[in-house]
C-alpha cells in the first residue's frame, strides 16, 4: 500500500469518526426533542381543556345562582342566561376535545365519570331554569352535582400533571444517559483520533529518517562526505540525492572520457 493510500485511508477514517459522532449526537438530540414534544402533545392539551371546563362550570353555576336568587330585571336575566349558554357550549366543546385526547391509564374512567356527573349537573341546571329552584333542590342536589363535576375535572387535571412530572423525570434520566453515552463514544473517538494523529506523523517521520540514514550510509560507502547541518530528515534525504546525482554525473563523465 502506497503512502498516499495510507494517508487517504487514515484521513477518511478520521472523517468517518467525526461524521458518526455527529450523526449519533443528532439522533439522541432528536429523541429528546420527540420526548419533550410528546409531553406537550399528550398532556398539556388536557390541562388546557380542564382549565376551560373548570371555568365553564363556575360560570354555569354563577348564571344559575344569579337567575335564581338575583334581580328580576330583564337585561340582567338575559346576561346570565347568555353566560350560562356560552359556558355550557365551552364546557361541552372542551369535554369533547378531552375525550379525543385520552392518553393516560385511568384517564378514560375519569372522563366517563366526568361525563356522568356533568349530565346530572346539566339536567338539574335545566330543571331549575324551567321550574325555578327550591332551597332543597338547589342546596341538596344542584350544588353537590356541581362539586362532583368539578372534582371529576380536577382528577383528570391531576392525572395529567402527574404524567407530565413523570415523563419529565424520565426525559431528564434519558438525557443523563445520553450525555454518558456521548461521553463514552466521544472518548473512544478521541482515542482513535489521537492514535491516528500520533501514528501517521510517526510513520512518515520514521520512514523518512530511515531513508535519509540509508542514503547517508550509501554515500559514505562510495566515498562521498556529507555534512549534515539540520535535523530535517526530508532536507537530509534531498541533499543525499543531490550528492548522489552529482557523483553519478561525474562517473558518467569519466566513462565518456575513457571511451574517447
Amino acid at each position: 500500500m502506497s503512502l498516499r493510500t495510507k494517508l487517504t485511508v487514515g484521513l477518511s477514517f478520521l472523517f468517518f469518526i467525526i461524521f458518526a459522532l455527529a450523526i449519533y449526537s443528532s439522533f439522541d438530540i432528536q429523541g429528546l426533542s420527540r420526548d419533550a414534544e410528546k409531553i406537550i402533545k399528550d398532556n398539556y392539551d388536557s390541562l388546557v381543556y380542564c382549565k376551560n371546563m373548570l371555568v365553564a362550570l363556575d360560570d354555569m353555576r354563577t348564571g344559575i345562582s344569579s337567575m335564581v336568587f338575583g334581580s328580576n330585571q330583564i337585561k340582567l336575566s338575559d346576561y346570565y342566561s347568555h353566560l350560562f349558554e356560552t359556558s355550557k357550549s365551552t364546557f361541552e366543546s372542551s369535554l369533547s376535545d378531552e375525550k379525543s385526547n385520552i392518553t393516560e391509564i385511568g384517564e378514560k374512567d375519569y372522563v366517563e365519570e366526568l361525563t356522568n356527573n356533568y349530565n346530572l349537573y346539566l339536567n338539574l341546571s335545566l330543571e331549575i331554569l324551567r321550574k325555578g329552584a327550591t332551597s332543597g333542590l338547589y342546596f341538596n342536589d344542584f350544588l353537590p352535582a356541581y362539586a362532583s363535576a368539578r372534582q371529576a375535572v380536577i382528577k383528570i387535571n391531576d392525572l395529567n400533571m402527574q404524567a407530565i412530572q413523570r415523563k419529565s423525570l424520565s426525559t431528564k434520566h434519558n438525557a443523563g444517559n445520553m450525555v454518558d453515552a456521548m461521553a463514552v463514544v466521544g472518548a473512544i473517538c478521541m482515542l482513535l483520533a489521537f492514535f491516528y494523529f500520533w501514528y501517521f506523523p510517526f510513520y512518515i517521520s520514521n520512514t523518512t529518517a530511515y531513508l535519509a540514514k540509508r542514503m547517508k550510509e550509501l554515500l559514505e560507502k562510495n566515498g562521498i562526505e556529507m555534512k549534515v547541518g539540520t535535523k530535517d530528515e526530508s532536507f537530509v534525504l534531498l541533499q543525499s540525492i543531490n550528492l548522489l546525482d552529482q557523483k553519478l554525473a561525474k562517473m558518467k563523465g569519466l566513462e565518456e572520457i575513457l571511451r574517447e
